[in-house]
């Protein structure tokens, strides 16, 4: 039996409160939209999730944020800004690179000091390449972000529509390449190769296919920076979450979808597991979109073609962690760093030897830590995505033993440090319906990635839109804001919401900054 949800029929339901769900709610509010967000859990966030032990709070998801205009851009929006919500922090070092050498590289917020840190390490001759290599990364940047980021999802016939000229300009986002290819013309050092290699896992693909337009992360990343939150990347979600609850938006926890009810072509509203129904003019989905288009539309109106291959997983842990650390982030190497692509998309296994992931909260996001001195230090090893026949536990006791003794050789944890949460592919995939696990939806491994993501609007049926990092542009934090910011702009238009005078955000291209309307 179906019964009535607790609102009254709304302009806009959204399914999930992600950062993607979560941006297009505050838009849409901020034009005076009636909006209700049905989120599975008791918390916003989505992936940028948080848990506590022991009276100590820790991210569980995303640890970095880059590109933070495009928050500062969603927030003047609605009419608050950015700086009154959200501190920054910018640790130095940032991220530390070693190897099984004993080689050490430093990445800092400054290009010149990264430099000196792998001239230092390296030599001149890898700096200059490494610095060779960024402005090759900046033209890919410059070139696709306008048309792959910022704008709507691209097609062959936009492409075909924008002329010559900017054809010509293609060029520059080397997509025929692969990301690895690219990056061996370039660069000769093979300590350089495997951090530069690294950035193919920033949206969880194969270095050896995905395409070399990806080697603009490099850029984003090393160029333009990389930040913490203070207080923690969650609090990223609670404000905007704070600030749509201020606009009027209406959350729903604990209110897992169920299905979305279309008639004569166009969305009605959405059923729940406990048998509510919401009914709304527009649905807009945050969850995965392969949940979305093989369970929660109607089996007449999901795609025939199957999803594509989704992206990679992780296991993640936090280990209540003593001692002392040198930079925000670090990153443990392997003997041969390929091979952990060739387990993860070949062999389908967690990596034999993988790369060890870390961030120690309280240097990149100045989280309190324990009353004994101890602090959250977060855990990642890439895996794969999860099949249908997958054993949930295979790997996982011995790979967690394995990143243990590791991180203790490396002066990382002592051997008294527990850990004190971990989340395994199964885990991931258990809470993020229809994911397989994979963390930043399908993998971009081939050079037509971009244009088959699933567009902000579904055009089969009037009034379903999606936003997340499974949809266009993609995976990554500020992508998913862009993601959710491009359904709300779809949706406004349909409803023909009269424009009004819109923020900008100085988008970062090359020396100078373009701005870009971050609204309708």
């Amino acid at each position: 039996m179906v019964t009535w949800g607790r609102t009254k029929s709304q302009d806009v339901v959204i399914i999930g409160a992600g950062i993607g769900g979560l941006s297009a709610a505050l838009t849409l509010a901020a034009r005076g939209l009636s909006v209700t967000v049905l989120e599975l859990a008791h918390q916003p966030g989505g992936k940028m999730g948080q848990m506590r032990h022991e009276g100590v709070s820790f991210d569980t998801g995303p640890s970095l944020l880059t590109m933070p205009e495009v928050f500062k851009a969603l927030l003047a929006n609605a009419g608050h800004r950015f700086e009154d919500h959200i501190e920054l922090v910018r640790p130095d070092p940032a991220f530390r690179y070693v190897y099984p050498d004993g080689v050490t590289i430093d990445i800092h917020h400054e290009l010149t000091h990264t430099l000196e840190s792998v001239r230092s390490a390296l030599g001149s001759g890898p700096a200059r390449e490494l610095e060779k290599f960024l402005r090759y990364a900046g033209k890919i940047w410059n070139t696709a972000a306008p048309r792959f980021v910022y704008g709507e999802l691209p097609s062959v016939g936009s492409v075909a529509a924008m002329g010559p000229k900017a054809w010509l300009s293609m060029r520059h986002i080397d997509a025929m390449s692969s990301m690895r290819d690219a990056i061996n013309k370039r660069v000769r050092s093979p300590h350089l190769r495997d951090l530069l290699a690294r950035y193919a896992t920033y949206n969880g693909s194969d270095v050896r296919r995905a395409p070399a337009t990806l080697n603009c992360i490099a850029h984003v990343e090393l160029v333009n920076g990389g930040f913490g939150v203070k207080g923690g990347m969650h609090r990223l979600a609670e404000v905007i979450r704070d600030l749509c609850q201020v606009e009027g938006v209406r959350f729903q926890w604990g209110a897992a979808a169920s299905a979305i009810k279309i008639e004569h072509g166009a969305v009605k509203g959405v059923e729940t597991t406990d048998g509510r129904f919401f009914p709304a003019r527009c649905v807009l989905s945050n969850a995965d979109a392969r949940h979305l288009l093989t369970s929660l539309l109607p089996a007449e109106h999901r795609p025939k073609r199957s999803p594509d291959e989704p992206s990679m997983s992780g296991w993640n842990a936090i280990i209540k962690a003593s001692g002392k650390r040198h930079a925000a982030h670090t990153v443990l190497f392997p003997k041969i760093y390929e091979q952990e692509f060739a387990d993860i998309f070949d062999r389908r296994r967690a990596p034999v030897e993988p790369t060890v992931y870390t961030c120690d909260q309280s240097l990149a996001h100045r989280r309190t830590g324990w009353d004994d001195g101890s602090v959250p230090l977060f855990v990642m090893l890439n895996a794969p995505a999860l099949r249908q026949d997958n054993d949930p536990q295979r790997h996982w006791d011995d790979a967690k033993a394995g990143v243990v003794k590791r991180l203790i050789e490396a002066g990382l944890i002592q051997p008294k440090d527990p850990v004190v949460w971990e989340r395994t592919p199964w885990g991931l995939a258990q809470r993020f319906p229809g994911s397989l696990g994979g963390i930043y939806g399908a993998a971009s491994n081939s050079p037509w990635a971009a244009f088959k993501r699933p567009p902000n609007r579904w055009k089969s049926v009037r009034g379903l839109y999606l936003a997340s990092g499974s949809a266009h542009p993609g995976g990554g934090v500020p992508l998913c804001a862009l993601s959710g910011v491009a359904a709300a702009r779809a949706m406004a238009q349909d409803m023909d919401l009269p424009e009004r005078s819109a923020q900008t955000l100085a988008v970062p291209l090359g020396r100078k900054s373009v701005a870009w309307s971050m609204m309708f």
